[in-house]
Order: structure tokens, then C-alpha cells, then sequence
């Protein structure tokens, strides 16, 4: 396994371009199974999670060619909907599939996604709505089985608010007789934009980035030509990294309005963030002040930037409180950044961190995308060498990553095991 190795220390500076947005990208890719034609997405991520996709609508019998950060997929000659467990276990987002195929040839057969190493992600809320959409479920030696001759309009509530489950489920409506109301929504920039993508199409989606959304369902939807929106968390890491190594930073192509929470919060810790059009600028302080963080969903501080936020509050001056409350696993990066000297105590969904004067290089162990994240962030601040292994996870979801940070002047590599 590839390892990435970072002497800390450095100081950052320069200016870095956001890639798109992998979990923006995953559903709209997917929503291509709607269609009779060739979409062409641009700015798409070449990430491991892209080309898992990739490979799962090609068994489903679309074309699909890609090439630096364009795909195209026409699904015209939609054949098979089985979704086999040798593809979907490599990606959850996988099951963002079974709407699609449910709509287009009145039935799917996904196996069921498994655990996840930051929680268990179930979904039955999935399936739920699937059924108050007319379609009849069967669970049969680890797959959802699912027919329907045409799916019919119905008012959806979840009772959690899930991403993916908004997501399937409004790509499911839109074929279907009548509308659709789901209400508790999720309200996240991704979900709003696989909505623009799905009204392109010729959908008729209304609501979406509220909490609740209807859908007018519509005979048949046409291929697209479309650019995937800019990766907020990926954004999100490199405000973080240029707070932490005191550097001055400017993001180029990104949203800064999916940014507002993560703002706020560096804002209070002591950085200068400026905004300017698709641009922001992050300038780190001398002396990194405490702040508190609760996770919520969408527009609440993202879940997926608490890691890496825990490495600024690592070396900030005093005690900050950061509460998890969207998954139930998610501090496993706890203890790789104890190895490196931070002082975090974790009591139920709250870690509570003691900032030290500075970390130590150290070797770590990766084990989840974005545990990945904090781990290299960490290691640019830290004294000495750290060595981040199991960095495949972090090739789920950022692109070039420590290529990045080296023009940015970081002391970053990757070796090839």
C-alpha cells in the first residue's frame, strides 16, 4: 500500500485549485441511468470513488468513457439490474443506483452496501420510501430486490434526515405518475445539485437546498451536457491547512456559500478569511483560539470536516468541546493523533481537546477518507516526520492531494509500495 511521508514545519502559501465535488459527482453520474443518450459531465474528480462508478454503469450495460476530468455515459442500451456485491461493497454510494434502475426497467437487484468504518449508515429509509412509491421489496440473501411497472407519486417524511436516501428517491420520482413530496429533506449543496442536473434533464423538481422538495413526475428525461460544482470539503481541508500552518492561502473554484458554517468557526479561531467571488483567501493567526463545534446536517457544521477541524484545535491555545452527532464511529482518528502528542479525551459523541504547544511526527494509520485528511494535516504542523499508511482511502475522495500541498510548499510525497 502507498504511503504519504511530510516533514512538518513548513509554512503554506500560494494559490490552490478545488477539484469537484465527489459526492456531487456519484449521484449525478448515476442519474445518467434516467436517460436514453450520452451525458458529458466536466470538472469531474479522478478519484477511485469516480471510477468505481464508472465500472458499476458499465455492468450495467451503459457506455462510458473518461478521460482527465471528462465522462460521458450514455445509458441507451440499459440491459442489467443487478448491482453484484463484488462492485457495491467497494462504495455505499452504490446504492444510489436502486432508484434509477426501479424507474427506468421497473426493477433492480442491489446487494446490500454492509458496514461502514464511521457508522452503519442503514437503508431502510430507502426502502421505505421506495415502498410508499409503489414499489414491492424483497430482501433475499443480501440483496433489495425491487419491481414496480411504474412508480407512483406518494408524500415521503424521513424520519433521519439522509443525503442519499433524498437523493435516490427523488431520482426515482422523477419518472414516476404524479407527484412527490419529501418532506425532512436533506438541504445539502450536493442534493441541490443533482436537482439542477435532473431539471436539465427535463424534471420537474422544486425545493431543493429546503427541506422539503416535490416532484412532478414526467414521462422520459434527456441527456445533459453539465460541469460538476466544487468539493466544500475538500475546500474545507485547505482553509483548514493554511490556518494551521500560519500560511496564506487562496482557494480558486470553489462556492464559498457551501462554506458558511467552516467560515464562521476559522473566523473565531483567529484566521482572516476573505471572501471574493468563486475565490477565498485564508490567512492562519499567530495564535490559534479554542472553539467549540457541533456536527449537523446541512447548513450545520459538515461531519466531514471534524477531523480535520480537531487537528487546528489540537495546537490551539486552551480546551475546545467538538460534539459528533450526525455518525456514531466517527473518532478513530482519535488515537493515531494521540501518537502524535494531542491531548483529546473522548466522553459518549464529544471529544474534548487540551491544545499543546506543537505535535510530533509520528507513524500513523489511516482508516477512513477523512481520518486520512486530519492525519496529513497534522503531519504538516507537526515537528519531524510523520508517515501517513492506508492512504488509498484518502484516493476515495481528494485529487492529488499531497501534489497540492507541495505547491503550496509543503515537504509532502507519496511512496509507491
Amino acid at each position: 500500500m502507498d504511503k504519504i511521508i511530510i516533514d512538518g514545519g513548513r509554512r503554506l502559501a500560494g494559490n490552490v485549485v478545488i477539484s469537484g465535488a465527489k459526492n456531487a459527482a456519484l449521484p449525478i453520474l448515476v442519474s445518467s441511468l434516467l436517460t436514453d443518450g450520452k451525458n458529458t459531465y466536466t470538472n469531474v474528480p479522478n478519484l477511485k470513488d469516480i471510477q468505481s462508478t464508472c465500472i458499476l454503469l458499465q455492468n450495467h450495460g451503459a457506455t462510458v468513457e473518461a478521460a482527465e476530468n471528462r465522462v460521458t455515459i450514455d445509458a441507451g442500451n440499459l440491459t442489467n439490474p443487478e448491482a453484484p456485491y463484488d462492485l457495491v461493497r467497494k462504495m455505499r454510494a452504490s446504492i444510489l443506483v436502486l432508484g434509477p434502475l426501479v424507474a427506468r426497467l421497473k426493477k433492480a437487484r442491489v446487494s446490500l452496501p454492509g458496514g461502514c468504518a464511521i457508522g452503519a449508515r442503514p437503508i431502510n429509509l430507502h426502502l421505505k420510501a421506495l415502498t410508499a412509491l409503489g414499489a414491492k421489496i424483497d430482501l433475499k440473501h443480501g440483496y433489495v430486490e425491487a419491481e414496480a411497472d411504474r412508480l407512483t407519486g406518494a408524500d415521503i417524511y424521513f424520519d433521519i434526515v439522509t443525503v442519499t436516501g433524498t437523493e435516490n428517491i427523488m431520482m426515482a420520482a422523477a419518472l414516476a405518475d404524479g407527484v412527490t413530496t419529501l418532506r425532512n429533506a436533506a438541504r445539502e449543496p450536493e442534493v441541490t445539485a443533482l436537482a439542477d442536473v435532473l431539471n436539465q434533464m427535463g424534471a420537474d423538481i422544486r425545493g431543493a437546498g429546503t427541506s422539503e422538495i416535490t416532484i412532478r413526475g414526467v414521462e422520459s428525461l434527456s441527456p445533459v451536457t453539465t460541469s460538476i460544482i466544487a468539493d466544500r470539503i475538500e475546500a474545507g481541508t485547505f482553509m483548514v491547512a493554511a490556518a494551521l500552518t500560519r500560511g496564506d492561502v487562496t482557494l480558486e473554484n470553489c462556492e464559498p456559500e457551501h462554506l458558511e458554517a467552516l467560515v464562521h468557526k476559522l473566523r473565531l479561531a483567529g484566521a482572516g478569511v476573505h471572501v471574493c467571488g468563486k475565490s477565498i483567501r485564508v490567512e492562519g493567526p499567530e495564535s490559534i483560539s479554542s472553539v467549540d463545534v457541533k456536527t449537523l446536517p446541512y447548513p450545520g457544521f459538515p461531519t466531514d470536516m471534524q477531523a480535520q477541524f480537531m487537528v487546528l484545535m489540537s495546537v490551539a491555545s486552551g480546551l475546545s468541546i467538538i460534539s459528533e452527532t450526525i455518525f456514531e464511529n466517527r473518532f478513530m482518528h482519535v488515537g493515531e493523533l494521540r501518537r502524535m502528542g494531542a491531548d483529546i479525551t473522548i466522553s459518549g459523541n464529544s471529544a474534548v481537546i487540551r491544545g499543546m504547544p506543537y505535535l510530533s511526527g509520528a507513524p500513523v494509520m489511516a482508516s477512513d477518507l477523512r481520518a486520512s485528511a486530519s492525519l496529513i494535516l497534522a503531519g504538516l504542523v507537526a515537528q519531524g516526520q510523520t508517515e501517513v499508511n492506508r492512504v488509498y482511502h484518502l484516493d476515495r475522495g481528494y485529487e492529488a492531494m499531497e501534489k497540492k500541498f507541495e505547491k503550496l510548499g509543503a515537504a509532502v510525497r507519496r511512496v509507491k509500495a
